[in-house]
């Protein structure tokens, strides 16, 4: 007696398809499970045993094999309990195959029979849609994550009986087999879960340039790096940045979903999608894997949590500089790949890194004010900042000082810096850039590179001079020239100018100012 059953594992942040094959024959009682399973999956065989029993089923006393194919990739997790329970119902003759033809099974088994929920739904039904499946059995509490997949029909179970023919087993498949109606629009999103208001960047006294190149970094996708005294703003400033960046697109928000679903971080109580840039701050003590994604079967990282949205890393130089070079590349490729003896994991990493840092460790070198001064030697100060590498600087596109406030102005007076009215301004320049750009592949202009860059810059002779000047003189490195040309862009688009002129060049110069101070 003989089954097969479709179920789905993750490699990285995408599905892949799995048959489980069922064989049942004579012979001594036993299970044997074939096909690399890690643990978790040699342990189903007895929660498959409990959950058969307990839901009415006979468990066959005969010699059963479970092979899960292909048998070259390893597989892990849990959610083949169900495919296998299906599979051993089917070969034993208690449940009709033909029912479950061409159907995809994925869901954990408690003892009792009970369907518990399991990671990385999102991408496992987006590999199911490729492979041209169209009906799907899986646990309730995955049903609002799956149905933003269109196109697949969604049966959300909540116990093994549910299979019994019984208990309405056909009923069952006919109450849930039209999906057609289902809405896969994002919703607005309730201002009581994520309100961008609850922060205001009015809050902050002073810090025009600092909020200025705040806009510039979240119209224009650019990584920014604040230096200063402690309390002088940089924090806060930083955890207001999301507040104004745009919603994600449905397509990018079925990115972030895939990935936070993979990772079993979707937030609870949500319409099973995120639909806001991501926002992430791991602390210094972060592991290189807990920030770049690794283990043996290497799952996502820090950086790959804030793909679509901000890398936030507060004291930059407390990390170690080991893990900060790892950034190098997520920053320039946009993905993280790593190297394992069996494959090669890609994860994306589309981020926008903030960071920030005091210009030594006591925090006061160069912002000496009353009582308190700079202590550390010049050792010291070397050692602090060395952890900040040329490379690593060089993909950082505005380097701002942020000074202790010359006064105690009334928050909130300042026209234009309020988060509702940056808002609107990034969105301006958001369209702008997305109308001019989608035909080089990017949506905004830090996403620009080579022949792209260059076509949509449109400098005039005079900007053109300056940046040449700007590049001979303060001996800056091609990665940092294209860096400014990108900043520049950005600024003219701000400014609603076609073209870039001589003041946006300057204004861009003026941000990469600290290049020669901290190297």
């Amino acid at each position: 007696m003989f089954s097969i059953m479709h179920s789905a594992s993750v490699i990285g942040v995408e599905g892949k398809s799995i048959s489980v094959e069922v064989d049942i024959s004579s012979g001594l009682p036993q299970v044997s499970v074939v096909g690399l399973p890690d643990p978790a999956v040699r342990e189903s065989v007895e929660r498959v045993r409990a959950a058969l029993k307990n839901s009415g089923f006979t468990f066959p006393m005969d010699r059963i094999t479970v092979n899960l194919a292909p048998a070259d990739l390893r597989k892990e997790g849990t959610a083949f309990d169900l495919a296998i329970a299906a599979g051993i119902l089917a070969a034993s003759g208690q449940l009709d195959s033909g029912l479950l033809e061409g159907a995809l099974l994925i869901g954990e088994l408690s003892l009792n029979g009970g369907i518990k929920p399991v990671t990385g739904v999102l991408a496992m039904l987006e590999q199911a849609k490729r492979m041209r499946i169209r009906r799907v059995l899986l646990p309730i509490a995955n049903r609002k994550e799956a149905a933003w997949i269109s196109g697949i029909q969604i049966f959300a179970l909540s116990h093994l009986h549910e299979l019994k023919p019984k208990s309405g087993y056909a009923t069952y498949w006919d109450q849930f087999n039209d999906t057609s109606e289902m809405d896969h629009s994002i919703p607005e999103s309730d201002p009581g879960e994520q309100s961008p208001d609850r922060e205001d960047f009015a809050d902050i006294i002073g810090q025009h340039q600092a909020k200025r190149a705040m806009l510039i970094a979240a119209a224009g996708k650019h990584n920014i790096l604040l230096c200063g005294p402690p309390g002088t703003g940089k924090t806060m400033m930083i955890r207001r940045l999301p507040g104004i960046l745009p919603p994600l697109t449905e397509q990018e928000a079925l990115e972030v979903t895939k990935i936070y679903s993979v990772a079993g971080k979707l937030p609870e109580g949500t319409n099973g999608l995120i639909d806001r840039p991501p926002f992430r701050a791991p602390h210094h003590s972060t592991s290189s894997g807990g920030l770049i994604g690794g283990g043996s079967i290497p799952k996502p990282g820090e950086v790959t949590l804030a793909h679509r949205g901000i890398l936030f890393l507060d004291e930059l130089p407390e990390f170690p500089r080991m893990v900060l070079e790892l950034l190098r590349q997520p920053l320039e490729d946009r993905i993280v790949s790593i190297a394992r003896a069996r494959a090669t994991v890609r994860f994306p990493a589309n981020i926008m890194l903030a960071a920030s840092y005091n210009p030594c460790p006591c925090g006061y070198y160069g912002h000496d004010y009353g009582e308190k001064r700079c202590t550390c030697s010049a050792p010291a100060i070397a050692r602090y900042r060395s952890k900040l590498s040329g490379p690593l600087l060089d993909r950082l596109d505005l380097h701002i000082e942020v000074p202790r406030p010359v006064s105690f102005e009334k928050p909130g007076n300042e026209s234009g810096c309020s988060t509702a009215e940056l808002r609107g301004k990034v969105a301006a320049a958001r369209f702008i850039q997305l109308e001019r750009n989608r035909k080089w592949g990017a949506m905004t202009n830090g996403e620009l590179f080579g022949e792209g860059l260059r076509k949509t810059a449109m400098l005039k002779p005079d900007a053109h001079k300056l940046l040449e000047n700007a590049f001979q003189i303060l001996g800056i490195s091609m990665r940092a020239y294209d860096r400014l040309l990108k900043l520049a862009r950005t600024i003219a688009d701000i400014e609603n100018s076609d073209s870039v002129e001589a003041e946006h060049v300057a204004e861009a110069i003026q941000y990469r100012r600290m290049d020669a101070r901290i190297t």
